[in-house]
């Protein structure tokens, strides 16, 4: 039998010591928390060197007008079943490269109260589909699901996308309870189930995936995390009262490993999470790619609920080692786990090494790590303005965007607590939540969410969330799911002058979409680098397209991309303020203009 000191709510319990250990701390940095709360009056501010940390952003929800219509499906139970308040997720991608990004959102699927142990729920009808938008000439968005041939099966979790067989077109690999499915594109926006003779279906609880050549043979390989080894077991926990019933805290539940599945090449994968020495047990949720070493291979951040974060370090031989705590992002500033859930794993101080930022619950604040470019990482939420922006919120989905176009990257949330009850037990908590915007300074975060449109006055229990350039304009835009919700699209219509460049990278001795890819753009204000990947965030994949704001310079000075075929190519003096195709070279290039509008 299970100690009943494990059977808790993911509730107070836990959080009575880190508020504890908050206020202790509070002396530390109760100027910033003051200067937090003071700030929502709308009033721009400038910083020590007299730049403004204040400045606007303007999103708008444009769901209802573009003609997405979808509601989540997650039935709530008496039994407080863990899975349904943890999906779903969302896709931005373009299905038929007809330049313009569609959007794919998973769906749950019904199950009875009680449901069996050891049951698979499966999908009964139209309101369960997961659903696939293609995106008309006109920016509205029509239904091809059917067409497509993604209803999906059972009960939906995220989504990775990719093109894994380098033929021009991208693919899609859906996440679920009990099985996932990979969906070959047909080069028209249609769809085949390709999944048992790729042998990727897994089993268990899969959350997050990543497309990523973890070998570097030029061909995608898999990575699926999974949640932990879960049944129907009618577990109660939180207060025996009515009404006080909450969902399990994941610590009631054992960790199980990763699947990891290498590309072989001919439309089929081979597990290997042991050879690669990927199948510590986890309770993952996110999952980020970068080389935080730049010792050009690629290296994995997994996201665990309320266990130790992975950091796990490609070795120069092949396979992988964890170093999280060696590396000093396993825990946070006092040494403790916490519920992380989404990541992302990018330069947001412009030094040119990859930082991170962890989403959790509220009272733990979200966790932000500085590269130390030694392998190690200092804890950066207390001194960056993370920990005061967040220590009351409950964070999911998340991506590192340049809003503003200013060169700095800024921060979008997706919030929502997971406890429908946390209102009853901790009054000054909320399950639904509006979403969060920060604005980067030079690596300092502020938040001007209450200045940026009315949608940051909206309180959803988002979840899942991609970002992309929906209508090419330059402004990156994002996709919210919420959980047992509608889905939101997020128009940026940010008033800049700044400008912008968005580079479309082909791979050819590399994976044609180029992840994994760093690209490092220069002009007079600086540089800036920015890793290629789908993934990040939780549950969801974004927009492949590399994204930078130019500032004031019209124009970059160099932009220098490392392949992951090892390969580097450089192009100078490029034109900003548009979209160009870059083409992988033969060999490593000189200087060079040599460049493609799209």
């Amino acid at each position: 039998m299970m100690p009943e000191t494990r059977l808790i709510a993911r509730s107070t319990i836990g959080w009575a010591v880190a508020l504890a250990i908050t206020l202790t701390c509070y002396v530390g940095f109760s100027t910033a928390v003051v200067l937090a709360q003071t700030g929502t009056t709308g009033t721009l501010r400038a910083n020590s060197a007299g730049v403004e940390t204040r400045v606007p952003g303007r999103f708008v929800d444009i769901t209802e007008k573009s003609g997405v219509n979808f509601l989540h499906q997650a039935p709530h139970t008496s039994r407080k079943y863990l899975i349904e308040t943890m999906g779903s997720g969302a896709a931005l991608f373009d299905c038929d490269n007809d330049g313009r990004l569609d959007l794919y959102l998973v769906n749950g699927a019904p199950y009875s109260d009680p449901e069996p142990k050891g049951s698979i729920p499966q999908k009964t009808g139209p309101q369960y589909w997961n659903r696939m938008y293609h995106q008309k000439a006109d920016g509205t968005f029509e239904d091809v699901t059917e067409k497509a041939g993604l209803k999906g099966i059972g009960y939906g979790m995220g989504v990775a996308v990719a093109d894994y067989d380098n033929d021009g077109y991208e693919d899609l690999f859906v996440t679920a309870y009990g099985g996932n499915r990979l969906y070959h594109n047909n080069g028209d926006c249609t769809f085949t189930d390709v999944t048992e003779k790729a042998g990727v279906a897994g089993s268990g609880w899969s959350t997050s995936a990543s497309w990523v050549d973890l070998d570097n043979d030029g061909l995608l390989d898999l990575v699926v995390d999974r949640y932990v080894t879960w049944d129907w077991d009618d577990v109660w926990c939180g207060e025996h009262r009515e009404g006080y019933r909450a969902y399990c805290h994941p610590d009631v539940f054992p960790p199980i490993p990763m699947l990891v599945y290498h590309n072989d090449g001919n439309g089929h994968f081979t597990e290997v999470s042991h050879k690669l020495g990927l199948d510590k047990p986890a309770k993952a949720l996110g999952i980020a790619i970068a080389d935080y070493d730049r010792d050009g291979r690629i290296d994995l951040f997994i996201a665990n609920d309320s266990a130790p974060e992975y950091l796990f370090h490609q070795k120069p031989e092949g396979g992988f080692e964890e170093v999280g705590l060696e590396s000093e992002v396993a825990v946070n500033a006092d040494g403790q786990t916490y519920a992380g859930m989404g990541v992302d794993f990018a330069d947001y101080d412009n030094d040119g090494w990859p930082d991170l930022v962890v989403t959790d619950l509220a009272n733990q604040r979200y966790a932000s790590y500085r590269n130390d470019r030694d392998g190690n990482f200092d804890y950066a939420s207390n001194v960056n303005g993370l920990g005061a922006a967040t220590l009351f919120h409950s964070g999911w989905s998340l991506r590192f965007l340049d809003y503003d176009n200013d060169g700095w990257k800024d921060l979008l949330v997706a919030q929502g607590h997971d406890l429908d009850t946390v209102e009853k037990t901790s009054p000054n908590l909320h399950y639904r939540e509006p979403m969060l915007l920060l604005r980067n300074t030079h690596g300092k975060f502020a938040d001007v969410s209450s200045i940026s449109g009315s949608v940051f006055k909206d309180a959803w229990v988002g979840r899942g969330m991609a970002i992309g350039d929906i209508d090419n304009d330059g402004r990156i835009d994002a996709v919210v799911s919420t959980n047992g919700g509608a889905a939101h699209i997020l128009h940026n219509e940010t008033d800049t002058s700044n400008h912008w460049i968005t580079l479309h990278l082909t791979g050819h001795k590399s994976n044609r979409d180029g992840i994994g890819a760093v690209v490092k753009l220069t002009t007079p204000q600086g540089s800036q680098w920015v890793t290629a990947t789908t993934s990040s965030g939780y549950l969801s994949a974004s927009d492949p397209r590399v994204h930078f704001g130019l500032g004031e310079s019209p124009t970059a000075d160099s932009i220098e991309i490392r392949w992951p075929s090892g390969i580097v190519q450089t192009l100078t003096n490029v034109k900003g303020d548009r979209q160009i195709q870059v083409d992988e070279p033969a060999a490593a290039s000189g200087a060079s203009t040599a460049s493609k509008p799209r």
